[in-house]
């Protein structure tokens, strides 16, 4: 757990404001997608653009984040 704090910390450090903006926009998408409360003729449509968003968000930040835990393996070994 130490580590997931660690590297989380890191990821923090070395983001912008455009990283925050995006992560907010993966967290509102896969609120939406959860708690949708749409009536059931448009429930299919607004799934699938809130999953279409959250897609489109987490993707880079999870790249991000895999990438920083691949430097920490690597200054490890050195």
């Amino acid at each position: 757990m130490k580590k997931l704090i660690q590297i989380a910390e890191r990821y923090i450090q070395t983001s912008d404001w455009k990283t925050f903006a995006v992560l907010k926009l993966c967290l509102l998408s896969l609120g939406i997608a959860m708690g949708m409360s749409v009536p059931e003729t448009r429930r299919k449509r607004v799934f699938a653009g809130s999953i279409a968003v959250f897609v489109a968000s987490y993707v880079p930040l999870i790249k991000k984040f895999f990438a920083l835990c691949g430097e920490s393996k690597e200054k490890k070994s050195l």
